[in-house]
């Protein structure tokens, strides 16, 4: 169950963010149904970027498409290095990492692949 009355489906959110990450050319863009696994959120979905100023970029774009297709965007966290932000859409929490990063902390173990959309 998620934390706000999104206006947006769970489904139409998800393809709202990953049409914005396709935009300005994420890499290696993963989706895991967590809705099993805690109430706070549907959804993580986890992409990587080649640079701390694409980082920021991406996350500023999901922002702003979210925003326009009537979605709720709680917060932005990890701006100020762009190594690692995280964008909480309320039903969906994006994080958008330079690939060390996504490596060093490998998010997909924690979230379990069983649970992998895409």
């Amino acid at each position: 169950m998620a934390r706000t009355q999104n206006t947006l489906s769970a489904d139409k959110l998800q393809a709202v963010i990953i049409d914005a990450l396709d935009d300005l050319k994420a890499l290696d863009v993963t989706i895991f149904d967590t809705s099993g696994l805690t109430d706070e959120f549907d959804r993580v979905i986890i992409a990587t970027a080649n640079s701390n100023r694409q980082t920021r970029a991406l996350a500023g774009h999901v922002q702003e498409k979210v925003k326009e297709n009537g979605g709720d965007v709680l917060s932005i966290e990890g701006q100020e290095t762009g190594e690692w932000v995280l964008v909480d859409c309320a039903d969906i929490v994006v994080h958008i990492m330079q690939a060390p990063i996504r490596a060093y902390y490998n998010l997909e173990e924690l979230w379990d692949s069983s649970r992998q959309i895409a």
